[in-house]
């Protein structure tokens, strides 16, 4: 599936440095880092805001990636 999300150029940037230093695929980090998360969460997280009510869209300094997941 692919799918496209928006991301801050900074958190893209730190994200393609720590694959590049693993030697992995930037694609396979994110989904990594997102099963991690989603193991991880407290019991009951999925019910509630984890981003605190954050619209990244709406911020800006963000970069735009794509993930062939």
């Amino acid at each position: 599936i692919t799918k496209t999300f928006r991301l801050p150029a900074e958190t893209l940037k730190r994200l393609e440095e720590l694959a590049q230093k693993n030697n992995i695929s930037l694609n396979n980090l994110i989904i990594q880092c997102c099963e991690y998360a989603l193991e991880n969460l407290e019991p009951g997280a999925e019910d509630t805001d984890i981003c605190n009510g954050s619209d990244a869209e709406s911020q800006t300094g963000h970069a735009s990636s794509t993930a062939n997941i």
